[in-house]
């Protein structure tokens, strides 16, 4: 126990140094965790995740990805796609789509990989998602209207992305002979119903509970995380990887909930000019 809690304070103290060295010299501070991460783990052998949380890396892990991508829907406001929607909805679907096709050509021709295999790749290639787009954003400081653009990409593109590993896994691990078509668009309905519904439902009726005050305000961030968190499980385990679509749609209905807003602590944060962002501390000290 003493040498997990080491390993574990370390790990944090690991991610500080990296973050404000990525502040010092004005890169995304996913390069940094990057390069540490891969140097303190199957380089040097230094930290095994495996060693120190045992059966519980990979759920805390899950449950990292869903409050960073609820968190990130919290910043998606409608207003923000005027003139723009168009251009997010083809990224994250004709966008997606091409990308996927041209990862699963390129390994099966590069990497010799079968066409089986090529396709779950290309599925999961498809992904960004916010921790790399928005560490970006912040140091590339790019035009208003690009940044929300591909802030809106970068977060909707996680779910999308994941739902469609799983189906294209699923497909491929059945068979054509197998009804995997039949079984695949089954899939994608329940996935797509359980999201869509939990999510609207949760956000809708928490968005109330903080909009009249029925919980006292010094508890809204810490009951948000816990029934964004219940949402997330709950989803999951009437179908596996629809949490993430879940956590998504409640993020956006609350962003976007009329009077929900005045209630949140987070929305007295100013955007920065440079990335759009409610929390730049790269941008800010630069002005």
């Amino acid at each position: 126990m003493e040498n997990a809690a080491l390993a574990l304070t370390g790990i944090g103290l690991l991610a500080l140094g990296c973050q404000w060295l990525a502040w010092q010299i004005r890169v995304p501070a996913i390069l940094p965790l990057l390069i540490a991460g891969i140097a303190a783990g199957p380089i040097t052998g230094v930290l095994d995740p495996d060693a120190v949380l045992g059966d519980l890396l990979f759920p805390l892990v899950s449950l990292a990805v869903a409050v960073i991508l609820f968190e990130g829907a919290l910043t998606l406001d409608f207003r923000e796609l005027r003139g723009h929607g168009r251009t997010v909805s083809r990224l994250v679907t004709w966008g997606a789509l091409i990308t996927a096709l041209l990862a699963i050509v390129a390994a099966h021709l590069i990497l010799g990989l079968s066409w089986e295999m090529a396709s779950v790749l290309g599925a999961l290639l498809v992904v960004t998602g916010p921790t790399v787009v928005l560490p970006l954003l912040q140091s590339l400081r790019a035009r208003e209207h690009v940044s929300q653009i591909l802030r809106w990409e970068g977060i909707l593109i996680d779910p999308i992305g994941a739902i469609g590993a799983v189906l294209v896994y699923e497909f491929v691990a059945l068979g054509l002979s197998n009804g995997a078509a039949t079984h695949t668009l089954v899939s994608f309905a329940q996935t797509a119903v359980i999201g869509f519904g939990l999510g609207t439902a949760g956000g809708y009726l928490w968005g109330s509970v903080l909009r009249h005050y029925w919980l006292p305000q010094r508890l809204h961030s810490f009951g948000t995380l816990m029934i964004m968190l219940t949402l997330f499980t709950a989803s999951n385990l009437l179908f596996h990887e629809s949490g993430l679509l879940t956590v998504t749609v409640m993020g956006v209905w609350m962003a976007n909930m009329r009077g929900c807003r005045r209630s949140r602590s987070w929305s007295s944060r100013r955007r920065c000019r440079s990335c759009s962002s409610r929390d730049c501390s790269s941008c800010w000290p630069r002005g």
